[in-house]
């Protein structure tokens, strides 16, 4: 006991730390203050003053990211939430608004355009470094992200985690991926908590895709919004889709896999479970067009009419975890 009162006598107040590990960063040595954040915050938890732990690494991942350090910041932040974890923080909002603030520092940079046909070498390596360094923001963020949707999951959210943080991860995915996984982006949206934003990402999507892609994207948001028992998100999806594409003139796909969409809707508000084979039976080679088609059907027969699966384990559950 009291070798513990002497480690936590020995430190001093954080603050002290923050303002000299900030000058340090300042002057740019941030491999220096990344060793640094990453030890005196280890001594902080270990000493049991995890809120002073997190006050350095939330600073350090915050000016790390300010500086365009995204490893170091990434790393500083995903270390913020294993602190989180370790001192059992519960959440609540003021911890998200701590993740957020985080997550707003990661960059936004958009790829280069107009470099006219690749033809020039100079202009084909500004591209590859784009990308890269896209690549790189990307999976920094996912990383940080999916460790706070796990934390927040396990410490008072949403079962599935957060929306909010779901949400954000989209929305990133979305924004910086240079190869864009619409089922990827989509897994987290409909784990959100706000459809009318990801109608505005698809209908974007819609306007970058290539033809017949369109179609799979809005059939997919729909699919998984029911196949989790959320039929109010997935018919307000559908409406604000077909709002926007009307006010921006343009078209939505005329393609079985629309009509049946459609009329699902309608369907599952009826109750008639007749109906519902019949539709899938009927449009049988638009919904094969992708095979995690038919597993959220499967779950979505689960889940309104009761319908068991031979083996709920296998099929969709094990795409949607490699997918996270």
């Amino acid at each position: 006991m009291s070798r513990e009162r002497s480690r936590r006598a020995n430190l001093p107040p954080v603050q002290e730390n923050i303002e000299k590990l900030e000058k340090v960063i300042n002057e740019g040595n941030c491999y220096g203050a990344q060793q640094m954040y990453k030890s005196i915050s280890a001594r902080y938890s270990s000493a049991q003053r995890c809120s002073e732990a997190l006050d350095l690494l939330h600073s350090g991942a915050c000016l790390q990211l300010e500086h365009g350090q995204v490893t170091c910041g990434s790393e500083l932040a995903v270390l913020f939430v294993e602190t989180l974890v370790k001192g059992k923080v519960p959440y609540d909002d003021d911890t998200l608004d701590r993740v957020r603030k985080i997550y707003k520092m990661f960059p936004q940079i958009p790829l280069p355009q107009h470099l006219g046909d690749l033809g020039d070498d100079d202009d084909v390596q500004q591209l590859t470094e784009a990308i890269g360094a896209a690549k790189t923001r990307v999976e920094c963020c996912s990383s940080f992200l999916k460790a706070a949707i796990r934390w927040s999951a396990e410490f008072g959210a949403h079962k599935n985690g957060s929306p909010q943080l779901h949400a954000m991860l989209a929305e990133y995915l979305f924004s910086e991926s240079p190869e864009l996984d619409m089922a990827r982006i989509s897994y987290h949206f409909v784990r959100g908590d706000d459809p009318k934003k990801f109608a505005s990402t698809i209908v974007n999507f819609m306007g970058k895709c290539y033809p017949g892609e369109d179609d799979l994207a809005i059939a997919r948001a729909v699919l998984l919004y029911l196949a989790m028992g959320n039929l109010r998100d997935a018919n307000c999806l559908l409406d604000e889709i077909k709002k926007q594409v009307e006010s921006k003139k343009i078209e939505l796909p005329k393609s079985d896999l629309m009509r049946y969409i459609n009329y699902l809707l309608p369907t599952m508000q009826r109750d008639s479970l007749p109906l519902f084979n019949m539709l899938r039976v009927s449009y049988k080679s638009s919904i094969d067009k992708e095979p995690v088609f038919n597993e959220l059907l499967d779950e979505t027969a689960e889940k309104f009419y009761g319908v068991k699966r031979r083996n709920p384990l296998q099929g969709m559950l094990g795409d949607i975890f490699k997918m996270m």
